[in-house]
C-alpha cells in the first residue's frame, strides 16, 4: 500500500454519524408532548410512546446518560427497576440532541426546540455580531438574553393556557441568563437539598387540576467531570439522586406522571497524547483558524476569512478517522442541529463542526485549563453521550 494511503486515510463519512431523533425522540420533543396532552394550544405530541396526564414532572439529572444507567444498577435500584417504563414502556432511551452539552440540552428541553433554532449551538459558540466566542452555560460575555433566543419557552405557552407552572431547582439559577431564555414561565421556586426539591415539586404539581413542574439536580454531572464516570464520588452521587427519585415517586398526587431524564451522558477520557489532541500545541490544527469553539468532544471551528477549505482539509486529514468532521453547510444538511437551521443562527454554528466517534478530546491547555483537566467528557452523538433514559412513574 502507497505510503500517501496512510498518511491520509479515507475519513469518517458525515452520513455515518447517529444523528439525534429530532421530531419523534429528542429531548426538544418532552415537553411539547406532555403540554399537548394538557390541551396547550400550538402543543404537538411528538413522542407518540407517550400517554398524555393531567400533571406532569420532568426531573432532569444533569450528567445521567442511559449506558451509565444501566452499568450501576447496584448503585441506583430504583432506577434500575424503572428501564423497561423507560420511553412509555419501550424500555427505550431518548437522545439529547447535538451538540449533548447542558446549556444545548437546557434549551431544548425548556423550548421544546432544537438547537439549530432555539440558537444555542454548543458549550461556547462565536456571536456573529461582535465576532466573540460566548460561553452559552455562563453567559459570557454578555448578551441580550431574548435577543440570542427569542422563542417563547413551553413553560410560558402552558402557563399561558393556565396550567399551573412551576420550576424547582437551586436558587443559584433563578437569575440566570440561561433560565430565563429556557426554563422561564410559571413560578420559580428555589430550594438548596435535593430532598426539599422533591417535595417540593410533589406539592407544586398538586397545586393545580392541570400542572407542569420541572426539577433538577446537578451534581451528577459534577463528580462525572472531575473524577470520572464509576469513580466512588461518582457512584455516591448516583445512589443518592436514586433516592432522590424514589422519595419524590412516593409522593405523586393522583392522575399525575413523573419523567426521568438527563441532558446528556458522560465519557472518560485517558490522559494521554494519543486520546488528548492539544489544540494549542498542534500547528497543523491551529492554521488558519481564528477562534475555536464548542468544547473537548463537539468543536466548532471558526477560520480566518478566506481559510475555511483548507481547515476543513487539514482537520479532515489529521482527525478524520476519529472524528465526523463537517463543513457548517454538511453539518446542517446532516440534520446534526434539527430539521432547519434559522437563519440568526447560522453563523454561530463553526465553520467546521467535528464531532468524536473514539474515545478522544480536542482540548486546549492554554484557553481552556479547566475544561482541559476534567476526566469525565460529553457532547458527540456517541450512544454513550446521546442517549437519556425517559423513566416514568405514574399515579
Amino acid at each position: 500500500m502507497a505510503l500517501s494511503t496512510w498518511e491520509h486515510p479515507e475519513p469518517l463519512a458525515i452520513g455515518s454519524a447517529p444523528v439525534p431523533e429530532y421530531g419523534t425522540g429528542s429531548l426538544a420533543d418532552l415537553l411539547p408532548t406532555l403540554a399537548a396532552g394538557m390541551s396547550v394550544p400550538g402543543m404537538t405530541a411528538a413522542i407518540p410512546e407517550l400517554t398524555g396526564a393531567d400533571r406532569n414532572c420532568v426531573f432532569l439529572i444533569d450528567g445521567l446518560g442511559w449506558e451509565q444507567l444501566k452499568a450501576h444498577p447496584d448503585e441506583a435500584p430504583f432506577m434500575a427497576s424503572l428501564l423497561a417504563s423507560s420511553r412509555g414502556g419501550t424500555g427505550r432511551p431518548i437522545t439529547a440532541g447535538y451538540p449533548a452539552t447542558t446549556a444545548t440540552s437546557l434549551a431544548s428541553v425548556g423550548t421544546g426546540l432544537p438547537p439549530g433554532a432555539h440558537g444555542l449551538p454548543g458549550y461556547t459558540a462565536r456571536n456573529p455580531d461582535t465576532g466573540e466566542l460566548m460561553n452559552q452555560l455562563r453567559w459570557i460575555p454578555w448578551t441580550q438574553p431574548r435577543t440570542w433566543q427569542p422563542y417563547p419557552t413551553v413553560f410560558e405557552l402552558a402557563d399561558a393556557a393556565g396550567v399551573h407552572t412551576a420550576q424547582v431547582s437551586s436558587p443559584a439559577f433563578q437569575n440566570t441568563p440561561l433560565t430565563k431564555v429556557a426554563l422561564s414561565g410559571g413560578t420559580f421556586h428555589g430550594r438548596l437539598t435535593g430532598e426539599d426539591r422533591m417535595d417540593f415539586a410533589a406539592r407544586q404539581l398538586a397545586a393545580g387540576d392541570r400542572s407542569l413542574v420541572y426539577t433538577y439536580y446537578a451534581e451528577v454531572d459534577g463528580k462525572g467531570h472531575r473524577f470520572g464516570v464509576d469513580s466512588d464520588p461518582w457512584r455516591g452521587q448516583l445512589m443518592y439522586v436514586d433516592r432522590l427519585v424514589q422519595r419524590l415517586a412516593e409522593q405523586l398526587p393522583p392522575r399525575s406522571a413523573l419523567y426521568v431524564t438527563a441532558d446528556h451522558g458522560m465519557i472518560d477520557i485517558p490522559f494521554d497524547e494519543q486520546h488528548r489532541i492539544d489544540f494549542d500545541e498542534d500547528w497543523e490544527l491551529r492554521a488558519g483558524v481564528a477562534l475555536l469553539g464548542g468544547e473537548g468532544r463537539a468543536r466548532h471551528v471558526y477560520a480566518v476569512p478566506g481559510a475555511q477549505a483548507d481547515v476543513l482539509t487539514c482537520w479532515r486529514e489529521v482527525l478524520g478517522e476519529q472524528f465526523w468532521v463537517a463543513s457548517r453547510d454538511e453539518a446542517i444538511a446532516a440534520g446534526w442541529f434539527g430539521p432547519h437551521v434559522d437563519e440568526r443562527v447560522y453563523a454561530r454554528i463553526g465553520d467546521v463542526v467535528a464531532a468524536a466517534r473514539d474515545d478522544v478530546l480536542i482540548i486546549a491547555t492554554e484557553r481552556e485549563p479547566k475544561e482541559s483537566a476534567m476526566v469525565g467528557n460529553h457532547g458527540s452523538m456517541t450512544p454513550a453521550e446521546q442517549h437519556v433514559p425517559l423513566l416514568e412513574v405514574r399515579s
